[in-house]
């Protein structure tokens, strides 16, 4: 049985602390927002595929910080060769987790490929990942939580979800003040230089 993507999210997300979050396009970046909008979250509101490189770049530049992609499947497979340069480049302190229900949650809901056997997790686990691997059972979700928040990455969980339709949550639109935002969440007072 699938889980819930909201209810994934949120456990993710709870007592989250410093993390680091990029959030991909619609659904993922929604359910960031359900589950408590925050300063140290960068929601990606029209860039589809930018997810994991934007997530790559983050982890790169703030070494000392964990980071988190929360992205969906469509997007993944759009952007699959990012995977391969994290594999190459190998930054211990990134996650990556693919709400993957199967769909194309904002173009109607068509199938992806995983709805036909395509393995991400098994993409990320060829790329080099440290850890890649599928998440189906709500049982595991604390597992994903503490490689997070502590394992060495990169990792990859790839998070079976429900397709189903969900209420709006909609972080801030302004895409200068996000980033703004977010900088000074970071860097604080060495944003503005």
């Amino acid at each position: 049985m699938n889980l819930r993507r909201r209810e994934v999210v949120k456990a993710l997300l709870e007592r989250r602390g410093e993390l680091l979050v990029v959030a991909g396009l619609g659904s993922s970046a929604w359910d960031c927002a359900a589950a408590g909008d925050d300063p140290l979250t960068f929601p990606l509101w029209g860039a589809m595929g930018a997810a994991c490189p934007v997530g790559l770049g983050l982890a790169l530049a703030q070494p000392s910080r964990r980071v988190l992609v929360v992205t969906g499947d469509g997007e993944m497979l759009m952007g699959l060769g990012s995977l391969a340069t994290i594999g190459a480049r190998r930054p211990d302190n990134l996650a990556i987790v693919v709400l993957d229900n199967e769909r194309y949650g904002e173009t109607g809901m068509q199938q992806t490929h995983t709805a036909h056997g395509v393995d991400l997790a098994a993409v990320a686990a060829a790329c080099g990942f440290a850890e890649a691997r599928i998440v189906r059972k709500s049982a595991q979700i604390a597992l994903v939580r503490a490689g997070i928040h502590g394992e060495r990455g990169p990792l990859f969980y790839q998070v079976k979800v429900k397709a189903e339709h969900l209420p709006l949550v909609l972080p801030p639109r302004d895409g200068a003040w996000l980033k703004h935002r977010f900088r000074h969440a970071l860097l604080g007072e060495k944003a503005t230089s």
